[in-house]
């Protein structure tokens, strides 16, 4: 049968032109779901809270991969991205960015822009966008897909398309008829700063090549906080000669160059008023830019291809001849576009709506962006000790969100990418090692040890790896660092750090991680030991409050103001939302609170007071991480119908379609992560005990195909018969045809192959 469609409208210039095509609709793939556009806002109208909400790039990527295409709307402020969906300019395009981040972002580097018109050198504001060079956009003229991206340049006419390689990313620029069209790069240019120092050279006709400084001075990671240290470097090719180009270079004092500084008029006015150097062929200096002018017919197309590299100008170049070495744009976009589908082949869904499939798609995509590949095509990278190094059997790679990404996000890849995971283990002991500390990262970033958040989930991660059998790294250099983490950092000697809420629970968590790991390997004295102190957590509970509460270091308590106020030691939380962290201690908790009666009361109120919307709130506070684990613990408390409810309903209505669809910071694949896990029905409470909690899952069927390499099993399958938003309810279950009477599954059971029914219906099966 064949169906005439009307396809997207198409720009040629600034001319829209209406296609119809007629051909056979094809089957909608996996890959045809994910739009990145989900929440890629920082802040906007519907905003509660200053956390804002998913903070995530629509731009293009691949699976892992060290390039991300995108759009960049705002340098400065808690943009991370470099885009919020909200922002009515746009500067440019850089070629690497965050994802998610919940603090001031880094990277957006080599931001490429076209223009037409006048050269202007400064990037201007969003209210006067005409005073510098960024544009005008609409969201009608935006697509968002897996590995592409468009969108118009409405104060230009430009037609700007973005695809990407693992290591390199190409751009079509389509172009109305002008004298004084134009490319122009700002080397400087940084989402929460500026690099400090650039160099750029013309190789030849069509080349040119160089590098940016990235150091704290000049802000980055945390507003220079976060202590990224980085260089990055550019082979970069134009589909038209540079004839008529330049390089201008701004007069920029060394102080007050961090990220607040950056939006001041004296600094704008400085880089506007730069001078230019017309056809310079290479330069040294602390604020660069580079520029090519040239004519262009109505329609006429121009591509910028570069290669990326963190290592060195030769890297770039080879990155770039091994992923782009020709000008075929829809041919690079089709091969990022079948990276995606292999990627996703791990997990089929079948059964949901259309836009349940959307969601799950793109929160599986916004798994896959990191920890993106920091390692060039050919192993050597950048150590923490800033040198260059080679790797031959595992990918170095980067952004390690510890404190959010150790409770689903990691969980998830070892189930579906575990030589992605066991990559990971071998950077971070790389990082231990060769940075001098024989510590682990908490919270990783180019090789920064920015120290943000709390706890020690490197050694979850690399636990949780181990017990499940992602073993091929060196061992005892693991238990070494892991050993030295948890001695760093730690609630000894008082057995609770004062006035720290927060950090006295995830301590004696990764304590308990660091005892299942020595008792894994047999060593029964040292597990003993770290066994004793995961109790830690117990000296902050009050008998006075009936909860857990900070202490003082003489052993007194601060002042209690309730537990539902936010502080009192909790980090980015309250206690009581904060207290439910004892995921590897259930029982304990249960005895503290008086019993498993006081324990379910507790549980089931904590859920009836939180909003319908899940936004920010002080209950179960799905934007933020410390809950994650709490709607499953209901299975623990002899409600498992109530864990099928919640996360049934949190699935629904904390996660969407559009720019608002994450209710919080996706935090580098973790809130993505959560509901992936959450969809198929299953989720850890305890990352390192191997067990998953099962629930309701939201689609009639998953399939999750299994690494060969790791597991014996060839495919898990989670069947949920007579499943519907009504039917939410599991009436009764079989494990490969045996009744199973119990709410768990082990890692084991799921890797070895196999089939998980479930019988669905509209009422609670007590």
């Amino acid at each position: 049968m064949v169906a005439v469609r009307m396809s997207k409208f198409i720009s040629v210039g600034f001319l829209w032109v209406m296609v119809l095509s007629c051909s056979p609709k094809p089957d909608k793939e996996a890959v045809d779901y994910i739009d990145p556009i989900i929440g890629a806002i920082t802040y906007g109208k519907k905003t509660k809270d200053a956390h804002g909400f998913g903070k995530t790039f629509p731009g293009a990527a691949t699976p892992f991969g060290l390039v991300q295409l995108s759009p960049d709307t705002y340098t400065g402020g808690d943009n991370g991205s470099g885009y919020s969906y909200e922002h009515p300019t746009m500067e440019g395009f850089s070629f690497t960015h965050m994802s998610g981040v919940g603090w001031f972002g880094d990277l957006g580097n080599f931001l490429v822009t076209p223009t037409v018109g006048e050269l202007i050198t400064n990037r201007g504001i969003p209210a006067e966008p005409e005073g510098g060079y960024r544009s005008r956009y609409t969201h009608d003229t935006e697509v968002t897909e897996a590995g592409y991206y468009a969108v118009t340049m409405d104060d230009y006419k430009v037609r700007a398309e973005l695809t990407a390689a693992p290591r390199a990313g190409i751009i079509r620029f389509t172009y109305p008829e002008s004298d004084s069209s134009r490319i122009q790069i700002d080397l400087s240019r940084r989402v929460g700063g500026t690099s400090t120092e650039q160099y750029v050279k013309v190789e030849n006709e069509n080349t040119i090549s160089g590098w940016m400084k990235c150091p704290p001075e000049g802000g980055g990671w945390g507003a220079g906080a976060g202590k990224a240290d980085y260089v990055v470097y550019f082979w970069c090719q134009f589909s038209k000669p540079l004839e008529d180009y330049g390089i201008w270079s701004a007069d920029i004092p060394d102080e007050g160059r961090k990220m607040r500084h950056i939006r001041k008029e004296a600094y704008q006015n400085a880089v506007k008023n730069a001078p230019r150097f017309e056809n310079a062929k290479e330069m040294q200096g602390k604020h660069l830019g580079f520029y090519s002018n040239f004519k262009t017919t109505e329609g006429e197309q121009v591509l910028v291809r570069s290669g990326i590299s963190f290592v060195s100008v030769e890297g770039a170049k080879e990155n770039l001849e091994h992923d782009i070495n020709h000008w075929n744009f829809d041919k690079v976009r089709q091969q990022a576009r079948n990276l995606w589908s292999d990627a996703l082949k791990n997990v089929k869904v079948s059964g949901g709506s259309e836009d349940e499939k959307t969601i799950f798609y793109t929160a599986l995509y916004h798994t896959m962006i990191d920890p993106r590949t920091f390692s060039d095509v050919n192993g050597k990278y950048i150590g923490a000790d800033k040198q260059v190094h080679q790797t031959n059997d595992f990918t170095y790679r980067t952004i390690f969100s510890g404190w959010d990404v150790f409770r689903s996000q990691f969980p998830l890849q070892t189930v579906i990418n575990p030589s992605m995971v066991n990559d990971e283990i071998n950077s971070l002991l790389q990082m231990a090692e060769l940075s001098g500390r024989a510590y682990l990262p908490r919270w990783e970033m180019l090789n920064s040890y920015s120290g943000c958040m709390l706890g020690n989930p490197a050694v979850s991660v690399i636990v949780d790896a181990y017990e499940k059998g992602i073993r091929n790294y060196d061992i005892d250099k693991a238990f070494e660092y892991c050993k030295n983490s948890v001695d760093t950092f730690t609630n000894e000697p008082l057995g609770f750090i004062p006035k720290k809420v927060s950090m006295t629970m995830e301590y004696a968590y990764s304590d308990w991680c660091m005892g299942k790991f020595a008792e894994s390997l047999n060593k029964p004295e040292i597990a003993e030991e770290y066994y004793n102190r995961s109790e830690d957590y117990k000296n902050l509970w009050s008998d006075e409050v009936k909860w857990f509460r900070a202490r003082t270091a003489d052993g007194g308590w601060t002042e209690w103001k309730g537990k539902t106020t936010h502080g009192q030691g909790c980090i980015e939380s309250n206690p009581y939302q904060q207290g439910w962290f004892v995921p590897h201690d259930i029982e304990g908790l249960k005895t503290l609170m008086g019993g498993e009666a006081a324990y379910r009361d507790s549980l089931i109120s904590f859920f009836e007071k939180t909003p319908g919307d899940f936004l920010w709130n002080n209950y179960y506070n799905h934007p933020n991480e410390p809950v994650h684990h709490v709607p499953f613990m209901l299975n623990t408390a002899g409600v498992p119908y109530l864990t099928q409810k919640w996360t049934r309903r949190i699935c629904s209505a904390a996660y969407g379609t559009d720019a608002y669809g994450l209710c919080g910071n996706e935090d580098v694949g973790q809130m993505s992560a959560w509901y992936v896990l959450a969809a198929m029905g299953i989720h850890p409470i305890c990352p390192g005990d191997n067990i998953y909690q099962i629930t309701s899952p939201v689609f009639n069927k998953i399939e999750v195909q299994l690494d060969e390499k790791y597991y014996s099993g060839e495919t898990f399958t989670i069947e949920a018969k007579n499943n519907s938003p009504e039917n939410i309810y599991i009436q009764s279950m079989k494990l490969n045809g045996e009744l199973l009477n119990r709410f768990w599954i082990t890692h084991e059971e799921i890797v070895s192959g196999g089939v998980l029914e479930m019988e669905m219906g509209p009422e609670p099966k007590i």
